[in-house]
């Protein structure tokens, strides 16, 4: 392997069953425009799967917060295209956040339509769960609509458990760190 093949921490190169390359890479300042472009390629229900309401576009002032982590409690994820940031055509996000308790944080996947059912949301949690790992956290979880039997399928396949949200319509989904190996 040569310098120029070495990729960034948290970057790496994955060929999906259809043959397309992505790269999965921290998601960076000049992705707020692709994102908000991205965005419009959305159908409603992934909207209202991602954001648990309806929105019909991403505002600049979302995009720039959502592009702008703070790297000591917050991580996230893109899968875009190869290409520099700020023109690659981002395909999927995935993003963690510590909560106000310290010992844990929620996670959030959005993977669009036209690469789903891929393995890529599977791919992007596990990224997620050794963040959170190597943040020594207790605990990941996130709040699921009931209706998105995808997303709970692949949380229950990875070892998370259902256990009630606050909120009506929706399951929460939680995956004990402690035990993990």
């Amino acid at each position: 392997m040569t310098a120029r093949d070495r990729l960034p921490p948290w970057h790496e190169r994955q060929r999906l069953p259809n043959g397309r390359e992505m790269l999965i890479r921290p998601i960076r300042p000049e992705d707020a425009e692709p994102l908000r472009a991205g965005f419009a390629l959305l159908q409603p229900d992934e909207v209202r799967q991602r954001f648990l309401a309806t929105m019909k576009e991403l505002t600049p002032e979302m995009a720039q917060r959502l592009t702008r982590i703070n790297p000591r409690t917050e991580f996230a994820l893109v899968a875009a295209e190869p290409l520099p940031p700020g023109e690659a055509v981002l395909g999927a996000v995935a993003r963690a956040a510590i909560d106000r308790t310290g010992q844990q944080a929620e996670f959030a996947i959005l993977v669009s339509q036209h690469i789903a059912n891929m393995g890529l949301g599977r791919y992007l949690m596990t990224r997620l769960v050794k963040w959170a790992r190597g943040k020594r956290l207790q605990r990941l979880y996130g709040d699921v609509l009931e209706t998105n039997q995808a997303m709970i399928a692949l949380a229950e396949s990875m070892g998370f458990e259902r256990t009630t949200s606050e909120e009506p319509g929706l399951v929460r989904m939680a995956l004990d760190l402690r035990n993990l190996h």
